[in-house]
């Protein structure tokens, strides 16, 4: 497999990436209209960890990490490392000296579509990753992959320069072109749920608040008693 190393694309505005940074996956999915989710497979090695950073994506070989280190001489400060595989791999393709290397250059954390290893060192350290699995089978250096192409996870494309997003909730993609529309939508969807939940502390019901009665009604769901549901033969 040969590859391509991309130097110098174009990257979202960082005043965008810090607005996201400002919001949940939930409420950035939704303000996408539930679009750009990686999957459910990318799981956090840490707990209450947010980070949001623009991406630079890696293309490997499974069980060969020769792109990663290929990758680390593209990152800089608040980038992201997205990388994935050209089939199904868990093998442990990034450890603790990567996290060393990374953080050194200011990178935010890794999301990978693929094992990592050295987990009790990542968080000691404080270099935020999420993965597919956690492994601690080794990997070779051999063979060729790309670094800064559109690179496909959990169904969605992720390409160089897009805000990467992710909680202890998932993972989120925004591409670069939809960073500021998305920052706004995700500003006004926070503002409704703040009136929402402010609605609930006070004892409303969300079958009154989102008009979900007539929903109800629409589908044919009733109301009985439980007499009445007991009389009828239904209950157990």
């Amino acid at each position: 497999m040969s590859g391509v190393i991309v130097t110098g694309p174009p990257k979202a505005d960082p005043k965008d990436v810090g607005a996201i940074a400002a919001y949940g996956t939930a409420t950035v999915h939704e303000a996408m209209g539930r679009t750009g989710l990686l999957g459910t497979r990318l799981r956090p090695v840490q707990q209450g960890t947010r980070i949001a950073g623009t991406a630079v994506t890696v293309l490997s070989w499974p069980g060969d990490n020769l792109m990663i280190h290929a990758a680390v001489e593209q990152c800089g400060e608040g980038d992201v490392l997205v990388v994935t595989t050209t089939s199904p791999s868990t093998d442990g393709m990034f450890g603790e000296l990567f996290a060393t290397a990374l953080q050194r250059r200011g990178v935010r954390g890794l999301v990978i579509d693929a094992g990592v290893r050295d987990t009790g060192e990542l968080r000691a350290m404080g270099f935020p990753v999420w993965a597919a699995a956690v492994s601690p089978q080794g990997t070779v250096k051999a063979t060729g992959g790309s670094v800064n192409v559109p690179v496909v996870l959990g169904g969605q494309v992720v390409r160089p320069g897009d805000v990467i997003l992710a909680d202890d909730d998932g993972v989120v993609c925004v591409p670069r072109a939809d960073a500021r529309r998305t920052a706004e939508a995700s500003e006004a969807r926070e503002r409704k749920e703040a009136l929402a939940r402010a609605a609930f502390q006070e004892g409303e019901l969300g079958l009154d608040r989102y008009g979900l009665r007539d929903t109800l009604a629409r589908l044919g769901v009733t109301y009985t008693s439980y007499d009445a549901y007991v009389r009828d033969g239904a209950a157990p």
